[in-house]
């Protein structure tokens, strides 16, 4: 990577993962990595950095248990 990037990735990956929407709108799917990235430079200029980087670790959390079929209700307290 050319910059430092926050990443999330589900292992294994589950089908559609890598086209769910993910928050804020810097991130994204990189194919090369097999994972989300942020880029640090978006969160350091965001009004709220804390919440833009938790809103992209909530998003990516929720797109792989939803996709990846996890029992949410045990796993979340």
């Amino acid at each position: 990577m050319p910059e430092p990037v926050f990443y999330a990735y589900a292992y294994p990956e589950p089908a559609g993962y890598k086209a769910a929407a993910v928050r804020p709108g810097g991130a994204g799917y990189h194919s090369g990595l097999g994972e989300f990235v942020l880029p640090y430079e978006v969160v350091r200029r965001a009004r709220s950095p804390d919440t833009e980087l938790l809103d992209f670790l909530q998003s990516s959390y929720e797109a792989a248990a939803e996709l990846g079929g996890w029992d949410r209700a045990g796993l979340e307290r």
